[in-house]
């Protein structure tokens, strides 16, 4: 199963681009898109290739969504840690 981010469009040429996720930045193709994409749009990313445009609203949405759930995880992990006996 994949989990695609939305990723947003930072840099742009003719078919590459580099988006921005939570400050990483990589750089992707462009060639599998079906539209054209703008500097500051969101896109899906699968194995280095955009493959979809998402509405700006249902990423940034979406990007709440994952950056909760990375922060329940960690809380997590840090009240496991805290519950373990110490050696």
């Amino acid at each position: 199963m994949c989990l695609a981010i939305p990723s947003k469009i930072v840099e742009k040429d003719l078919f590459r681009a580099i988006v921005d996720v939570y400050g990483a930045r990589r750089e992707i193709n462009l060639m599998l898109m079906p539209e054209e994409v703008e500097i500051g749009e969101y896109v899906l990313v699968h194995a280095g290739f955009a493959i979809q445009k998402v509405d700006e609203t249902a990423a940034e949405e979406a990007l709440k969504v994952i950056t909760a759930i990375i922060e329940e995880l960690a809380q997590e992990g840090d009240q496991a840690e805290s519950d373990s006996p110490q050696s």
